[in-house]
């Protein structure tokens, strides 16, 4: 993950970068999500709960790059704000509520 100080400004390529980071841990974890309804509709319980935590780490890393841009705009700073970081935001929301509601239709499988 990026690393961006208290001191510095975040520049244009690493508000980017950050927004990449959301994009590709919120699509893993989406991916490893609709993976365990795979292997909880075969009786895989075991592999499914495995995909559902790999999945809550992802969405950790995801949100703490997140944060990172909270904090920022937090000390003040205006963040020059895309339509990049607009997408990885939609993927993170999007797959917080896939968590959620797959959290409930695998307690029909459990």
């Amino acid at each position: 993950m990026s690393e961006v100080s208290v001191e510095q400004s975040v520049t244009k390529e690493e508000l980017s970068m950050i927004a990449f980071e959301i994009i590709a841990y919120s699509g893993d974890a989406r991916s490893k999500l609709l993976e365990a309804v795979k292997n909880a509709k075969s009786k895989n319980m075991e592999q499914c709960e495995q995909l559902i935590e790999e999945a809550k780490q992802c969405l950790t890393d995801a949100h703490n790059a997140q944060t990172k841009m909270i904090v920022t705009e937090a000390r003040g700073e205006n963040l020059d704000v895309g339509f990049l970081t607009v997408h990885a935001q939609d993927h993170l929301m999007t797959t917080l509520l896939l968590q959620d509601i797959i959290g409930n239709l695998l307690d029909i499988y459990r």
